[in-house]
């Protein structure tokens, strides 16, 4: 009886060079890392690039032009870096020129530059290079902790309420998100069986929404446990946003809804939100638009509401502009005439299944373009 030769293992040193390229792409392939490529420059020239006065360009010639546009985004970059490290940056761009040319004596050769001034320079870049990767993993560690702690403001599995099935799902554009989605129970505050929806959306990305968003959260909370109705509830938090918005600069567009199971009645108000759409069992669609304007910009202006009465197979889809803004890599919006074709083809099929075709669809639509925005979905399926 033979047995199957088996295969030589790979010699030590391919060994050795395929962990290591394992280790710096951490398994990605080449087009993978190539379109992160890709999406972290165009960010990163979105960034520099708004700095760029153009209207500065006018009446010059092409050449003029592309050397006055490397000058703005050369400055636009060293302005970023602290005063220390624009130094630092300087100094080794300096000593890279310099190394191309040569000055001749009288009775010899002086060299100015030459190799030794391209190292030199080369080394301080890498130094420069540790400091700021350094000041990355910092400020990525703690907005590592941010998001865990915004993991806690919001529901990670919905709540098992008789009646209803509930789905959700949230995607940050950066590690942190403005969206705010939340589904509670009002037992606690003595209104039956009723739920409340809310779902917000802060005006920014990043840090800065994220904070205001876990600031929403605090007021809703509060207020949840202490409104005497809805009008009064959405007032409360419109006034605390006031408080907090720097003059409307942060306001804040939400969906809130009181929904009652039992006798399959929802109550609203649209606070400049994206309409939430209603699609009946008989296929039927209704915009949930009544409202006001976004929370923060006026703290006495009134919110009008609506109330739906819904039936067995009705579906509640509430969402944020991130949904029907993603864009693929030809500019073009998924839209709500794409996310609707979506519900009409999700049939009778449970919340869980409908966000997940809606994200399957979405994403198949947007392919390997970044991210731009917060996506959060959710979807409410009455039985």
């Amino acid at each position: 009886m033979t047995t199957a030769a088996q295969p030589a293992p790979p010699p030590p040193a391919r060994r050795k060079v395929k962990d290591f390229w394992a280790r710096v792409t951490e398994g990605m392939q080449l087009n993978q890392l190539w379109s992160q490529f890709l999406s972290e420059a165009r960010t990163s020239y979105g960034l520099y690039s708004r700095e760029l006065k153009r209207a500065d360009l006018e009446g010059m010639t092409r050449i003029q032009r592309g050397t006055e546009l490397g000058k703005q985004f050369f400055w636009a970059v060293v302005m970023k870096l602290s005063p220390a490290r624009r130094v630092i940056l300087l100094a080794a761009v300096l000593m890279i020129v310099i190394s191309g040319f040569q000055v001749r004596a009288v009775d010899g050769r002086l060299t100015l530059g030459g190799q030794g001034l391209a190292v030199w320079g080369g080394l301080l870049l890498l130094v420069l290079l540790v400091l700021e990767v350094a000041d990355r993993v910092t400020m990525k560690r703690d907005l590592e902790i941010a998001r865990e702690i915004q993991g806690w403001l919001v529901p990670q599995q919905p709540p098992q309420v008789p009646g209803i099935e509930v789905a959700f799902v949230s995607r940050p554009a950066n590690t942190v998100a403005g969206d705010y989605y939340d589904v509670l129970p009002m037992l606690a505050a003595g209104r039956g069986d009723r739920v409340l929806l809310a779902m917000a959306d802060v005006a920014g990305k990043s840090l800065p929404a994220a904070l205001l968003m876990a600031t929403f959260h605090a007021s809703l909370r509060t207020l949840a446990a202490t409104a005497g109705s809805l009008a009064e509830l959405v007032q409360g938090v419109n006034r605390y946003a006031c408080a907090h918005s720097r003059n409307g600069q942060r306001f804040t567009t939400a969906f809130l809804a009181l929904l009652d199971p039992a006798r399959r009645e929802l109550l609203y108000t649209n606070a400049g939100h994206n309409a939430p759409i209603l699609m009946r069992s008989s296929g039927n669609l209704e915009r949930l638009v009544a409202g006001g304007l976004p929370l923060g910009i006026d703290a006495e202006r009134p919110y009008e509401s609506d109330s739906k009465t819904l039936q067995s197979g009705d579906l509640l889809v509430i969402f944020t502009d991130g949904v029907v803004e993603a864009v693929n890599r030809r500019g073009e919006e998924f839209e709500e005439g794409r996310l609707i074709s979506s519900l009409m083809r999700c049939g009778r099929s449970s919340a869980q299944e409908v966000v997940q075709t809606l994200m399957r669809e979405m994403d198949s639509f947007v392919g390997d373009a970044s991210q731009h925005d917060d996506i959060t979905c959710m979807v409410v399926r009455i039985c």
